[in-house]
């Protein structure tokens, strides 16, 4: 078995994660919680800017509104009042923005959003190019919701991969090899070997080990919003149906 293999078989190997940090914290009281939680918050700020906006808010509004919660969420007032059993984080966001909308709101425009704080830095593409690129269907907002988070996810492991493959000094393998990682590679293995200057079973061997630890960090992302280890397969399994 693997090294990485190894690991995820290690009971401890998620004992303290990003969300179950928080949710053991209650309020979040802590700098490390209240950090794991902003954390978090920075990772998935784009599935809630997503679900405003399909809920009928202008891009402005969207903006606006998701960074007046997140001051919010990270000033204690929902955590506080939220139910003990939080459960998925993915759960609680949407269900805590859904109660923001609907009893804060008018609070919200009545008063300068956020009180001029920009707590949570909304970095990355601009929200509304990417929300524009959503297919324009019947979907819902929470279904808005859940296909962004999934794709959000699915991009952050991406992200951590093409990292770590970076700092092997291996950026080109990962570059050649990334259409492979998801079965959707348009090219062979046999071109790719042309291409990088070396063997078909080289490159195989290679994109089953990116695959192999694609499919690592994956479990390591979703554990992260998860509080307890026994979600983390049935995540993925509804991640993957959300798309």
């Amino acid at each position: 078995m693997a090294a990485h293999d190894s690991k995820l078989e290690r009971p401890d190997r998620f004992a303290t994660t990003h969300w179950s940090m928080v949710v053991s914290a209650g309020t979040g009281r802590s700098p490390e919680a209240r950090q794991a939680l902003a954390t978090l918050c920075e990772h998935y700020w784009f599935p809630l800017y997503a679900f405003v906006r399909r809920a009928g808010h202008s891009a402005e509004d969207a903006r606006d509104l998701t960074q007046e919660f997140f001051v919010r969420l990270l000033e204690k007032r929902y955590l506080a009042a939220a139910d003990r059993e939080k459960g998925r984080f993915r759960t609680f966001l949407l269900t805590a923005v859904k109660r923001f909308l609907a009893n804060e709101y008018d609070r919200a425009r009545a008063l300068k959003r956020g009180g001029g704080q920009r707590i949570l830095s909304l970095e990355g593409p601009e929200p509304e190019a990417r929300y524009r690129r959503e297919p324009t269907d019947t979907l819902t907002p929470e279904r808005v919701f859940e296909r962004q988070w999934a794709l959000t996810l699915l991009a952050q492991v991406l992200a951590r991969l093409e990292a770590e493959t970076t700092a092997e000094g291996k950026a080109a393998l990962f570059d050649a090899l990334k259409a492979h990682l998801t079965g959707d590679g348009a090219t062979g293995y046999a071109t790719t070997a042309a291409r990088l200057g070396t063997t078909e079973g080289a490159v195989k061997t290679a994109a089953h080990r990116l695959r192999q630890r694609y499919r690592e960090l994956l479990r390591e992302e979703i554990a992260q919003t998860v509080a307890g280890l026994d979600e983390i397969e049935e995540e993925i399994r509804y991640l993957f149906a959300c798309l």
